[in-house]
C-alpha cells in the first residue's frame, strides 16, 4: 500500500528555498543528497531564527541521529521549493522532525523527510548525550503537532 501524501496543514514553520542547475541529476529531478541539504538547512535556520543565537555556541548541539525521506513527486529546476516543519516528538535530548517539500502549486507533499536531533555535550569531545538546552526546547515546542 503506498504511504499517504502529507499535505500543506501537516506543517507549522515555513520558508522557501530554490533549486539550483546543480542540484538537478541526470535522470532531470533533484538529486535526493540535495533533499536532506535543504532539510537540515531548514531546521536549523529555524532553530537560529527562534533562539536568536549560534546555535553552535550552546552547551548542547543537536547531531543528526537518524535522516530518511519518502519521496512523491519528482522536484525540479528551476522553481522554487516550500519547505514545511513540524516536530512529531520532544524528548529529554531529542527533537523528531517531519520535513514536507512542496513545489507548484499542489498542496501534496513531494516529499517528506524524518530528521532526529540529538543533543551532546558541546565542551566535551567524547559528547555525550545530554538534555537539550532550554532555548530549542522553547524553539520546537510550538512546532509539536
Amino acid at each position: 500500500m503506498p504511504a499517504q501524501r502529507p499535505t500543506r496543514d501537516h506543517y507549522v514553520h515555513w520558508e522557501t528555498v530554490t533549486t539550483r542547475w546543480a542540484d538537478i541529476d541526470v535522470y532531470g529531478h533533484m538529486n535526493n543528497a540535495r533533499y536532506f541539504e535543504i532539510i537540515d538547512t531548514v531546521v536549523n535556520n529555524h532553530l537560529e531564527q527562534a533562539t536568536g543565537t549560534d546555535i553552535r555556541s550552546l552547551p548542547a548541539i543537536g547531531v543528526v541521529a537518524e535522516v530518511g525521506c519518502r519521496y512523491f513527486a519528482e522536484v525540479g529546476y528551476p522553481a522554487p521549493v516550500d519547505v514545511g516543519v513540524y516536530v512529531e516528538k520532544v524528548g529529554n535530548s531529542s527533537v523528531i522532525y517531519k520535513v514536507g517539500l512542496f513545489q507548484g502549486p499542489g498542496d501534496e507533499a513531494a516529499a517528506e523527510g524524518t530528521f532526529v536531533h540529538v543533543y551532546v555535550d558541546n565542551t566535551d569531545p567524547v559528547r555525550p548525550v545530554v538534555p537539550m538546552p532550554e532555548e530549542i526546547r522553547a524553539a520546537v515546542t510550538p512546532l509539536l503537532r
